[in-house]
Parts: C-alpha cells; structure tokens; sequence
C-alpha cells in the first residue's frame, strides 16, 4: 500500500542501519528530519543545497527539548501536527573485552524520551497525529522459541547479555505505549549493502510467532533498505504492532 510524500523524523541515523533508511526515504521524495549530535556527520554526506527535503536538527535523543524539535511537521511549531513515521536507530558502541556497551541504557533511555515528548506534545501544544514508531531491536529477544542459530548462543546467551537487556526494555515500553509501531529485529549485524535476498519472520506478541526467518547475519544497510521499502515507502499492514525479524 503506498502512502505518499510523508514527514519522517529520525533518531539514530548518522551511520549504519539509520542512515540507510535515511538515504531511501530521502531519494524517495519524503521530507526527513534528522536529530544528530554532530550534524556535519549527516550535511557532509547530505549536502542541505542539494537534499532541500532535510533538516538536520543538533541535539541528544535522551533530551526532551531536542526531541521535540523533530517531532513537529514545521520546523517553527506553527503546525501542530505530528510526523507520520519515527525510525528510531539509536544505539551503543561495544566494548567486547568486557561483554557491554558504552552507554548500556541508551535504547530504554532514549525511547521513553520520544514516548514522553509525543505524550507532552499531544497534551500541551494540542498536537494530532499517531506516528507509526519503527524501533530497531536485535533477534534473541523472541518469548515464542529461539530466533538464532543454535551455533551463535555463546555470542547470544553470553556476550550480548547487556546490550539485550537494553533493547527488551526498549521494546517493552514502546509495546506498553499505545502508539503504533513495528519492532525490526535484525540478525547479528554486519557491513555493506548487497543484493542478497531477505529473509522475514513475523511474531504476535499475543498469537506467537507467524512465520520464521532464522539466519546468521545481516547487514545494517540491508537492513535499512528493507525498513524504507516496507515500512515508509510503502506500509505492509500485516508488521503493524509486530516484531518483524530480518535475516539472509
């Protein structure tokens, strides 16, 4: 179902998985708002006198002030009318020699803070609107059976064991919100964008899981293309408030 020129606001989108669906919705026409904490990283790749359909705002996704100047469709707040999508990519650095990330709260962190200003702005600027919330999460968070090859779980069951504590509160507050959203969860990541095929399971957070996809890895491109092609150029009915795993 195509849904036209929409406003899509990102959190995260400076590199990887983020910037992909980015670099998609932008060469598809929509108009793009992107929080960056260092925004050369984005104008340097996105030059704003040739992608006249970005802004580029600088801010912190934990910080309530500079989120809510993405979530408005005029950047001067003359329009109380909410963006249509919000791709939130936000992430940590790992630091492997000791099994964590450098900001192990960030996902949970970050979320409440989108969820609480669409709630602030709803209530104190009478703002409208219901964005549909893509929040990218990771496999092995699946209540309904093992997402991941049996041959990964050390990686899993040992190392990933903060950065999965993160992402499941992540997912667990957006699920608990009421708004509209779609949880990607992606197998282990990797870099480059390839022409390979896409794998796609999908699970019910009441009925279980509706169709499979298990598989090693995938890359945070891919990733981010299939996101913009299923979820912001076109809208497929059947990932809305589901967790949608992605895999070669």
């Amino acid at each position: 179902m195509s849904t036209g020129t929409k406003t899509i606001a990102f959190f995260g989108a400076s590199g990887g998985t983020g910037l992909s669906a980015l670099r998609y919705s932008l060469k598809a026409g929509h108009q793009c708002i992107a929080l960056c904490r260092y925004p050369a990283k984005l104008t340097s790749i996105f030059p704003p006198e040739s992608t006249p359909n970005l802004r580029v705002v600088e801010g912190n996704a934990k910080i309530a002030a500079d989120v809510a100047k993405c979530l408005l469709k005029a950047s001067d707040g003359s329009s109380a009318s909410l963006v249509d999508e919000i791709v939130f990519t936000v992430g940590a650095k790992p630091v492997l020699h000791k099994m964590t990330i450098d900001d192990p709260t960030v996902c949970r962190v970050a979320m409440a803070c989108v969820l609480g200003t669409v709630a602030d702005l709803r209530a104190s600027n009478d703002a409208t609107g219901r964005p549909h919330i893509v929040a990218c999460s990771t496999t092995g968070l699946s209540k309904h059976g093992r997402d991941y090859p049996i041959a990964l779980w050390p990686i899993y069951g040992l190392m990933l064991k903060v950065p999965h504590e993160d992402k499941q509160a992540m997912e667990d507050s957006l699920r608990a919100s009421g708004e509209t959203y779609t949880i990607v969860r992606p197998s282990l990541l990797t870099d480059g964008e390839t022409e390979k095929s896409i794998r796609v399971g999908v699970e019910d957070f009441k009925e279980g899981r509706l169709s499979q996809a298990v598989g090693y890895t995938i890359s945070r491109e891919d990733t981010g293309k299939w996101i913009a092609q299923n979820l912001l150029l076109q809208k497929d009915a059947k990932y809305i408030n589901k967790a949608v795993m992605v895999t070669y």
